[in-house]
């Protein structure tokens, strides 16, 4: 039996008052410990490269080799998770520093940094979970929500998932793209041409040092080097995944229309975001190498706030949660992925077929038009605000 809970407008605005307060708060406190924090995660990525490529030099002994590989590894998902998405974010651009910039930050990967802060920072933070607005609903190749119109085509859901999965970086590069618009018509190739153009210069560059240059640096070494590189990005990819997608789309995550979420104010995005976000637990370690997206509820809540911060704030996040009686979904890696992997099983087939799980559901009582205009108008500002980049 599914449980309803309904939300007031008093009530939905004073949670915006008091995660806006956290916020406030948290941007006041910047400084030092942050600096040290994101400089040993710097240290940390460039030690274990240099590690990497260093060992690869004896990957004739089978150990080297794999060390080699877990080195790389490592140094690709930091660079990834807690440094490029972060600093992409503009967590760190109050620090001043050119090489933390979120706006000149380039990251070890083929997509583009420009075009993910697009796909990523604009159309996935502003329309989260919001079915045919949010583009990372499905990727554009997958079905990821009963809402989503069945066809045939995702009776390979599971396949697609696993391609995804595997081609990761080909995937989030292609993502602005949009190419299920285009074999629709709904977009032309014209109209993706500099998108393309920029894709093939980041990808090139990408494969370029990866499999060329570095390899051939190890001289009879070639395929082992071109192997190592080929597996830690097949790592990188597999784990990135799999964060991404435990925190976007485990059993009690909430997807939503776009008539529900018309005239939001901040009270309400940031409900959405609580609803359409799910944690992960895990040790200090584990958090780091998600890039502290394993709370990926406070990533939501708060995009441009340094990760490092989120386990700081989640206990009051949660406290917020269950007193106005919101789901804060977290559980176990394992629990997470098991979850959304069944998720997008079921959602291979039509919603006839298959029987989903009573989940919470809220409502929340909405403004009209008229009063949001009203609301916008009295605070000179307006309906939906851009967030500001944090500064100190």
């Amino acid at each position: 039996m599914t449980e309803h809970i309904t939300l007031t407008r008093q009530q939905v605005e004073e949670i915006g008052a008091r995660l806006d307060a956290i916020r406030a708060r948290t941007v006041a406190d910047l400084g030092e410990r942050d600096r040290e924090y994101i400089y040993s995660i710097l240290k940390a990525q460039r030690g274990l490269e240099i590690t990497g490529r260093a060992l690869m030099y004896l990957s004739p002994f089978p150990p080297a080799w794999f060390a080699a590989v877990g080195a790389l590894s490592l140094s690709k998902i930091l660079d990834n998770m807690e440094i490029g998405h972060n600093v992409m974010h503009g967590q760190y651009d109050w620090m001043r520093e050119p090489g933390l910039n979120s706006r000149e930050f380039e990251w070890d990967t083929v997509c583009p940094a420009e075009q993910w802060r697009h796909s990523h920072n604009y159309m996935h933070h502003t329309f989260t979970n919001i079915v045919d607005m949010d583009r990372d609903v499905g990727y554009g190749i997958l079905r990821m929500a009963p809402e989503q119109k069945w066809n045939p085509y995702y009776l390979g859901n599971l396949a697609w998932a696993t391609a995804l999965m595997v081609l990761f970086e080909w995937g989030v590069m292609l993502h602005d793209l949009e190419v299920e618009n285009i074999v629709a018509g709904k977009r032309n190739w014209y109209d993706v041409k500099s998108l393309a153009k920029g894709m093939w210069r980041k990808s090139s560059k990408q494969v370029l040092k990866d499999y060329i240059v570095f390899p051939l640096l190890t001289g009879p070494l070639f395929p082992l080097t071109f192997a190592g590189n080929l597996t830690a990005n097949l790592v990188r990819n597999l784990w990135t995944f799999s964060i991404i997608f435990c925190g976007h789309f485990p059993s009690g995550v909430q997807t939503f229309s776009i008539e529900e979420t018309a005239n939001e104010t901040k009270g309400d995005w940031y409900v959405r975001q609580m609803l359409g976000s799910a944690n992960i637990d895990g040790g200090r370690l584990f958090h780091i190498l998600s890039g502290n997206l394993s709370f990926q509820i406070e990533h939501h809540l708060f995009p441009d706030l340094p990760a490092n911060r989120y386990p700081e704030v989640a206990s009051e996040v949660r406290a917020i949660c269950e007193e106005y009686g919101l789901p804060y979904n977290s559980g176990s890696l394992s629990k997470q992925i098991t979850s959304t992997w069944k998720k997008i099983a079921k959602l291979s087939l039509p919603n006839w077929m298959v029987s989903h799980e009573p989940e919470l559901e809220v409502t929340i009582e909405r403004l009209s038009a008229e009063q949001a205009a009203r609301d916008a108008l009295a605070k000179k500002q307006p309906i939906v605000e851009e967030r500001e980049t944090v500064s100190v």
